[in-house]
């Protein structure tokens, strides 16, 4: 009798275990925080179809970018659009020059970050910012947002209830797709309000398609998005981003990571996208050994991750859409339980350091502020404001 010509199951199911961490990375990573993505591209000025196109740009430039880092190093290096970063979009709100100046302060934050990976100099700079008042700042960006949930459930209990219970549930089984599952709740409450209301989006509204705006720049932006929007972007995604890869074995290259990332921001900027950059807590999903035994061959999951980006981006033009509908109060809630755990991450961080912690305490409070002076938002004052004061109260040496 002949032997089986059939692969053996375990030689099988080896090949097949990369391209569903892939997958995995990228439904994850799309459907827990494309809510939080909107939500910024809007508060500065985009409207519905410039948000649509902005998500359709950054998860066209992410999955180039994985594509090519993967294959070009043979490393699971995975990109991401930095949520952080869309957070403080969020509540940065409105500047000077509406949408065209955000664009042209997230054409900015690709240069910096090209910059950064070509001038070793820029990138110490950033690591010289205190981690407390980085994280800080980005607690105090986050808070408003999180707050969401629990206004939203006062003025809306029916409504916000179901989200909000089977986000709970799964956070006690399976964290990892609380908030996709918060999502899904989320679509049929939207749904059944759509239909109630008699308001079905035309199939017009369902395809993705771009809107191109010509960069504007001003200092307010430049100032007010920019800079705080760059800082975050490496001090939360980039750098803690390398630090992960590197937990699990791999040394990804600098200067070729930052010129990608920077460069794809560049190009998606005017198409709406804020910026994209190195995975960080999504990175153990392609580089861990759950990815594949083998480490040589893990970066195989970034590839598919960057593959499926793909056909998220054709789902760009429908998920903007099936916010724009939603009740109020809905996608907020979507977008501050998404964030929990990285404001509790970001307050860990900013009060670890018992030296500075008074001022990481008012760089927090001046970013959930909210306010805005000489046109710029809190983040940028927030961030000042702590480096002065850490530096006033820091212990000075005994002659």
């Amino acid at each position: 009798m002949p032997e089986s010509t059939d692969p053996a199951p375990d030689a099988t199911a080896n090949a097949l275990q990369p391209i569903s961490a892939g997958i995995v990375a990228a439904l994850v990573g799309f459907t827990s925080s494309f809510a939080v993505v909107l939500t910024g591209l809007r508060a500065v000025g985009a409207s519905p179809a410039e948000a649509a196109s902005g998500l359709l740009a950054i998860c066209v430039t992410q999955a180039i970018g994985m594509l090519y880092l993967a294959r070009r190093y043979r490393q699971p290096i995975t990109l991401a659009w930095s949520t952080p970063g869309a957070a403080l979009l969020a509540g940065t709100g409105a500047v000077a020059g509406g949408w065209p100046a955000a664009v042209g302060a997230f054409v900015v934050v690709g240069l910096l970050v090209v910059a950064t990976g070509m001038w070793p100099r820029l990138g110490a700079l950033i690591t010289s910012i205190p981690t407390s008042l980085a994280q800080a700042m980005l607690a105090g960006v986050l808070l408003p947002l999180c707050l969401k949930p629990v206004t939203a459930f006062a003025a809306s209990p029916a409504v916000i209830a179901p989200v909000v219970l089977v986000w709970l549930v799964l956070q006690r089984y399976s964290k990892r797709w609380a908030v996709p599952a918060a999502f899904g709740a989320a679509t049929i409450v939207i749904g059944i309000d759509v239909i109630a209301g008699d308001r079905v989006p035309s199939a017009s509204e369902l395809i993705p398609r771009v809107d191109f705006t010509v960069p504007h720049w001003t200092w307010q932006a430049i100032i007010g998005i920019a800079l705080p929007l760059y800082i975050v972007t490496m001090a939360s995604q980039n750098i803690p981003g390398m630090a992960v890869m590197k937990s699990f074995g791999y040394d990804v290259p600098w200067r070729p990571a930052m010129s990608v990332t920077g460069i794809g921001t560049v190009i998606g900027a005017p198409l709406g996208g804020h910026t994209i950059n190195l995975a960080a807590i999504s990175a153990a999903l392609a580089a861990a050994p759950t990815a594949h035994p083998d480490p040589r061959k893990r970066w195989i999951a970034a590839s598919s991750a960057g593959w499926f980006y793909l056909l998220l981006a054709l789902c760009s033009a429908a998920v903007a859409t099936l916010v724009a509908v939603a009740p109020a109060g809905v996608v907020e809630t979507v977008a501050g339980l998404a964030l929990l755990g990285t404001l509790g991450a970001s307050l860990a961080g900013a009060l670890r350091d018992e030296t500075g912690r008074e001022a990481a305490i008012a760089t927090f409070l001046i970013a959930a502020s909210g306010i805005g002076i000489f046109g710029i938002g809190s983040a940028f004052w927030a961030l000042v404001v702590g480096l002065v004061l850490r530096w006033v109260l820091a212990p000075r040496p005994i002659e």
